[in-house]
């Protein structure tokens, strides 16, 4: 795909938000999850040659964290082994991916904790700090 593809991608997915996205982006955004600042369907580039890019939209995304969240509808019980492989490649990129069932939604508290112990870094992590800037 091109890279301007890529960005009409993102887009799309933006503009058809699920529910599921919508309740759980009330709690992460604007850096109330421990400070970390979330993006919505950021594009992930895990190959490319010439100007050709391969590359994966998670629903979000913590660049500070190296986290990637998936939210799996019911449309994942049909999609388990593409699952399983996009989560390889990212793991092969360092990127920690964290999915969650939308039944799970039902107990934010719960899926917010699990996101949270997923977190590598600590607030007084430089590394944190000078990507606490964005």
């Amino acid at each position: 795909m091109k890279f301007h593809e890529i960005i009409k991608c993102k887009s799309k997915l933006k503009q058809n938000t699920t529910k599921s996205e919508d309740l759980l982006w009330k709690h992460i955004r604007k850096r109330q999850l421990l400070g970390r600042k979330f993006i919505r369907q950021h594009a992930i580039v895990y190959e490319s040659y010439a100007d050709e890019y391969f590359f994966f939209v998670p629903d979000f995304y913590c660049e500070a964290e190296k986290l990637a969240i998936e939210l799996d509808g019911k449309i994942h019980d049909f999609t388990k082994e593409r699952d399983e492989n996009r989560d390889k490649i990212l793991t092969n990129l360092n990127i920690t991916v964290v999915r969650v069932k939308n039944e799970e939604l039902s107990n934010v508290p719960d899926i917010l904790e699990k996101i949270k112990s997923s977190f590598k870094k600590h607030n007084n992590d430089p590394a944190f700090k000078r990507n606490r800037k964005n």
